[in-house]
């Protein structure tokens, strides 16, 4: 007998988390695509699309802040919510998830820094 999947379907625009909303979780794109959109004076602005295997919402597990951006789905998407406890859990039974994670931050923050450095040059 196969399990039922994992991971919560999202219709196509459907938010899967708000900015400002209050975060105790991070989420895993199992199929499908979400957009990243911070909304900032009256604006959208469009941080990136996110698809399979990508994670957002990792900042609410290491600081106590609130979301810092609304994230929508792009058609279908399935999407896997990840409590402290269970990644905390993971990374015990697999080091090398930690890595992975941190991987892929220092990329965010690289590419975000070549953003910024585009803007201001201009």
């Amino acid at each position: 007998m196969k399990a039922a999947p994992l991971g919560k379907i999202y219709k196509n625009g459907e938010m899967i988390v708000r900015q400002g909303d209050e975060g105790n979780c991070m989420y895993v794109v199992q199929t499908g695509k979400v957009e990243v959109i911070k909304e900032e004076r009256d604006q959208q602005i469009s941080l990136g699309v996110l698809g399979k295997g990508e994670f957002f919402g990792e900042m609410a597990l290491f600081e106590r802040e609130s979301r810092s951006a609304t994230v929508l789905a792009q058609g279908e998407a399935r999407i896997l919510t990840i409590d402290k406890r269970t990644l905390l859990r993971r990374i015990q039974e697999d080091p090398t998830l930690a890595f992975q994670l941190l991987e892929k931050l220092s990329q965010r923050i690289r590419e975000l820094n070549a953003k910024l450095i585009r803007a201001t040059t201009r």
